[in-house]
């Protein structure tokens, strides 16, 4: 098995695209270090949806821009959120999140996420689906072949 590739973003996160291993299998991910800050959590280590929504999506742009489609980010809305919370975090905590592309459907990508805390125990998980659509369509539209390959290979060029 070969090496995934590593490299670190302009913010530091550590970025690890995986080769797909074809359907059902992973997908390109990346992994991206967040501080637990004030507004995150309350006094009790609760932390709010909304903060697991913003770590993902940041790992969403993450990934997005690991594989040359951060032109995506933003413009595929996304129609489902869903999120186990396992473990409380504190603030000042580090904690890693964890986003793979799970699945691509023929308008539709899946995305499974994990979080966990400094110590590696997982703190929250959970999947998160978004659809490409057209600027002025009323549905949603295919994703174009070298978005595809992209998702699946974490290849931005399409295969002959």
């Amino acid at each position: 098995m070969e090496p995934v590739p590593t490299s670190r973003s302009s913010d530091g996160a550590r970025i690890d695209a995986e080769p797909s291993s074809g359907p059902g299998g992973a997908g390109p991910s990346v992994t991206v270090t967040r501080r637990v800050e004030w507004p995150d959590t309350d006094a009790a280590g609760h932390y709010h949806h909304s903060t697991v929504v913003r770590w993902v999506e940041a790992a969403e742009a993450e990934l997005l821009r690991n594989l040359g489609l951060s032109h995506l980010f933003g413009s595929t809305p996304r129609v489902r959120f869903e999120a186990d919370y396992e473990a409380r975090l504190w603030f000042g905590q580090l904690v890693t999140v964890e986003l793979r592309v799970e699945r691509l459907g023929r308008s539709s990508l899946h995305y499974a996420f994990r979080v966990a805390d400094e110590a590696g125990g997982r703190a929250a998980a959970g999947r998160m689906v978004v659809v490409h659509s057209a600027a002025r369509a009323t549905s949603s539209v295919p994703w174009p072949d070298d978005v595809r390959a992209a998702l699946t290979t974490g290849d931005p060029t399409p295969s002959p």
